[in-house]
């Protein structure tokens, strides 16, 4: 066991970490009300789109097991690393990484499958490119950070 005590946490691992975990909220709200089929809160993202409710309930409901594997598991493997990181711990590389995993399963998916009649897919396909952006700079810093020792 090493014994070593680990360099005090820089200011800006606490910044990013917040920052990091609050963003990931976003994430895991959207999978808790679209799991949760709240039509609510689909019509407010799916409608603007051209996918009503129902459709994009369907959708959901019709996705395939590797599909639903890798969307939890980029959400919640981002929530996981956010968690990890403000904890100082290394495993937080290794759960971003499984977040980045399950996110090119979502993206094989939405490409594979697309949603019928989205009418425009320019902003769900610009807002996975800054998630899957986002994810890589926060496995890149914790990368750092653990290079550094400020994570055990």
């Amino acid at each position: 066991m090493d014994n070593a005590i680990a360099p005090k946490a820089p200011w800006h691992l606490w910044v990013i970490g917040i920052v990091s975990l609050l963003w990931q909220a976003g994430g895991a709200y959207d999978y808790w009300m679209s799991k949760a089929e709240d039509r609510d809160y689909l019509a407010s993202m799916m409608e603007p789109a051209g996918v009503s409710v129902d459709g994009a309930i369907a959708y959901m409901n019709a996705m395939p097991l590797w599909a639903n594997i890798g969307w939890g598991l980029g959400v919640w493997g981002a929530v996981a690393g956010s968690i990890l990181l403000l904890l100082r711990q290394r495993y937080a590389l290794h759960a971003f990484l499984a977040s980045l995993v399950g996110q090119v399963l979502g993206i094989i998916h939405q490409i594979s499958r697309p949603i019928p009649g989205m009418s425009d897919a320019t902003a769900p396909v610009v807002f996975t490119l800054v998630i899957v952006a986002t994810t890589l700079l926060l496995a890149w810093y914790a990368r750092r950070m653990a290079d550094a020792g400020v994570l055990r």
